[in-house]
């Protein structure tokens, strides 16, 4: 967990006043201009030069002028599209969104291509512009594991500033405390009424409940006045070297009282940020709208059919399949390799929970001795998920030699391709649980078999058995409710680093 800085300001590190005159924007911060010079020079060298190259090696007229032309087009594609700017500059691996504007800009190029009557043939022309999407994406994936690294040591962050009630601050600072993939650190909260914060974050001020009138019974938060809000929270964003001022709804901060620390805010130069209450809802399922000066957030629902289900199920068949043949020969090595090691059946068979509660027969490769559910109730003292329903042992005594190996590299569970073939599984998804599991679940645990089960998921590809049942349980309601066919490849790219690093695996 990252700690943000909460000693005062030091003058030689930063001027006294961080709040600028109105109508001013807010200073760039010193890590951004370095990392989009770097996106912006990748961009334009890795789709120059291929071009310049491969021209001139087919001897086709004017290659620097092409490659120019290409290069402009590149950049311009990506900054149509916002890549270069702060608020996602390498915020995400930038892999899907670095074929999506790829695909786009040979598109931009085949109408140039069309209407200059260029006859660069098609493969020439394909060849050129290939590497720039493989050296855009190298880059986009380099800068955003550099940006995450930064943000685990607090650097390269916004500092934020919250206001609100005291629980609703203590909730919002220590879930943004609890992770560092993104880029808010709590510097500061400034609590609203009465009570007191408990998360240990800095208080630099306070703004009063709403004034009590004459006859005793409380007054509607709208009507507090203007005169404190403003200029405690300002006060406070000097203290605390905050650039951002996040608000958090309730109901003594709501209506006319939140649009006046708007503008009092804004008008200083700060960010303001609104935190709606959702939680764990992709951006592409929320559509803002506005209808009599209130602000809507229209939710989408998960998917659950449609197009995108279709897709999903034939990728996940056709990659089984094609898996299935190629792996052959591995999958016979794997499975005379467990024989010679100990003795009983190479595969493990047992019944899971599936798809809205099917129970289905899973297969993998056996790992421990033959009669491993036999010695379980010696082992129960030492299980490690301790807070869940899961039985983990980081030195099982019951694995083999073999299936050390192949717990560590995941091989062990290439035999469910065969449930993906059969559709009882899908690639990715939230992995099946075992009935006894199941019959433990309360409301929430239930909605993990809302989607199929899978060979990989979210869970495995941050950081398997280390995470707590609570975190793998958090990963597989989000996923549940989020899922998408693109979602799904960058999973499956994760879970061959995830594989390659064995962190997590026992």
């Amino acid at each position: 967990m990252r700690q943000p800085d909460t000693s005062p300001p030091a003058r030689s590190r930063r001027p006294a006043t961080v709040l600028r005159p109105p109508g001013t924007r807010p200073a760039t911060p010193p890590w951004y201009p370095p990392l989009a010079l770097v996106a912006l020079a990748a961009d334009a060298t890795g789709s120059f030069f291929p071009v310049l190259l491969v021209l001139t090696l087919h001897g086709r007229p004017n290659p620097a002028a092409t490659a120019l032309a290409a290069a402009v087009c590149w950049t311009g594609v990506r900054a149509f599209h916002h890549r270069y700017a702060r608020r996602t500059l390498a915020e995400r691996r930038g892999l899907l969104a670095t074929a999506h504007d790829w695909l786009f800009f040979v598109g931009v190029l085949a109408v140039l291509r069309a209407a200059t009557g260029d006859d660069t043939p098609l493969g020439t022309a394909l060849l050129a512009l290939a590497p720039a999407a493989v050296i855009t994406g190298a880059a986009s994936a380099a800068i955003h594991h550099h940006l995450t690294r930064q943000r685990h040591h607090a650097r390269a962050v916004r500092r934020v500033l919250v206001v609100g009630e005291p629980g609703a601050a203590d909730a919002v600072s220590a879930r943004l405390a609890a992770r560092t993939d993104h880029a808010y650190v709590v510097v500061g909260a400034v609590p609203v009424g009465e009570g007191q914060l408990t998360s240990g974050v800095v208080e630099p001020g306070r703004l009063p409940g709403p004034p009590q009138p004459s006859d005793g019974a409380p007054a509607a938060p709208d009507l507090v006045p203007d005169g404190p809000d403003g200029p405690t929270v300002l006060a406070a964003a000097r203290r605390t070297r905050a650039d951002l001022v996040l608000a958090v709804p309730g109901p003594l901060l709501t209506g006319e009282r939140l649009r006046r620390l708007s503008w009092a805010v804004q008008d200083a130069g700060l960010a303001l940020v609104v935190a709606a209450g959702l939680t764990d809802v992709a951006p592409r399922r929320i559509r803002v709208e506005s209808a009599a000066g209130l602000s809507l957030l229209h939710v989408a629902p998960p998917l659950r059919g449609g197009p995108q289900s279709l897709v999903k199920a034939a990728l996940d068949r056709t990659a089984a399949a094609l898996g299935l043949l190629l792996l052959a020969p591995l999958l016979a090595l794997i499975a005379l390799a467990i024989r010679l090691d100990s003795p009983g059946p190479a595969l493990y068979r047992q019944t899971r929970i599936g798809h809205r509660g099917a129970p289905f027969t899973l297969w993998k490769f056996r790992t421990m001795v033959a009669d491993a559910e036999r010695l379980r109730p010696g082992l129960e003292a030492s299980n490690e998920h301790v807070t869940g329903p899961l039985f983990k042992i980081r030195r099982d005594p019951r694995v083999t030699r073999v299936g050390r190996l192949l717990r560590r590299t995941s091989l062990d569970e290439l035999p469910q391709l065969v449930n993906v073939l059969r559709g009882e599984m899908s690639l990715v998804g939230p992995r099946p649980p075992l009935p006894g599991e199941v019959a433990s679940y309360g409301v929430a645990e239930l909605r993990r078999l809302s989607v199929k089960p899978g060979l990989t998921g979210l869970w495995q590809v941050s950081g398997r058995s280390e995470l707590s049942w609570d975190e793998g349980l958090a990963l597989d309601l989000s996923y549940a409710d989020n899922w998408s066919v693109t979602g799904d490849l960058d999973v499956l790219a994760r879970t061959v680093r995830a594989v390659l690093d064995g962190r997590g695996a026992y």
